[in-house]
């Protein structure tokens, strides 16, 4: 007679290697998939979800350039409604929208799920490594000011990620946040404006690659903020789940606020 075996899946609720903390934690479905409407991408990166987030970015910007939507938009803005229909480019355009309403709904959906998973996370509370160190890189899960990485991230993009150790979509930030500014001519119109040379400040602009810097410096600023305070949250349900464990008397009992 055969003895049946029942496998029990461990699900951890973070992971913290050289390259940063990948946590689980409660979000709202409809504030991720904001962020994937203000730049596809974004939504899966607050997830976690790198490799995804990062195809959907370079999507986004590889598309938009070549559709003229960010000038487009513009011309929209500002009344110009026969110019925005002239520079649009179709080809381009009806390739974006399908990937664009994808990458929304696939956050909001992969949101969901992930906050099901976490649910039962929280439950088994299984415990995981705080500490890292390798030939390249130490990392250890420590508490964080989520003002100073706020701070960081407003003065130049990706810096709070690693200011917390989020070395993936640090870098990435960085990298493309010179991009960003390169392309766009934003420090020389910069550069100008304090020369009090204002004509020539809007004049070197290039719009179509202005208009990505608001999103990356929001969503770098949102990201750092919100990933401080959960990792700060881990650190503390760490620490008290090691001290009941070690040095809590067996006979004393003390309900856990969640």
């Amino acid at each position: 007679m055969k003895h049946i075996t029942y496998q029990t899946h461990k699900r951890h609720k973070a992971y913290v290697s050289l390259f940063g903390t990948t946590q689980l934690h409660l979000r709202n479905p409809y504030i991720i998939a904001w962020w994937s409407a203000a730049f596809p991408g974004f939504g899966h990166l607050l997830l976690s979800k790198n490799i995804t987030g990062l195809l959907l970015f370079i999507w986004e910007v590889y598309t938009n350039i070549h559709a003229n939507i960010n000038v487009a938009m513009v011309y929209s803005f500002t009344g110009r409604l026969e110019e925005a229909r002239s520079i649009l480019d179709t080809r381009w355009a009806l390739l974006y929208i399908p990937v664009y309403l994808f990458a929304v709904w696939d956050s909001y959906r992969t949101t969901i799920d992930i906050n099901k998973v976490y649910v039962l996370a929280e439950h088994q509370n299984e415990p995981f490594d705080i500490f890292k160190m390798g030939a390249l890189e130490v990392h250890y899960l420590d508490k964080r000011s989520p003002l100073v990485a706020v701070m960081w991230s407003i003065l130049m993009p990706g810096s709070g990620q690693l200011y917390i150790h989020r070395i993936i979509i640090g870098f990435f930030s960085l990298i493309w946040v010179v991009v960003f500014f390169y392309q766009s001519q934003f420090l020389p119109a910069i550069h100008f404006l304090f020369l009090g040379d204002i004509p020539s400040s809007t004049s070197v602009l290039n719009i179509e690659w202005l208009l990505f810097l608001p999103s990356i410096y929001g969503f770098s600023a949102y990201d750092a903020y919100v990933n401080t305070i959960e990792n700060n949250k881990l650190y503390d349900r760490e620490q008290a789940d090691f001290l009941s464990q070690n040095y809590q008397q067996y006979r004393f009992s003390l309900k856990q606020r969640l």
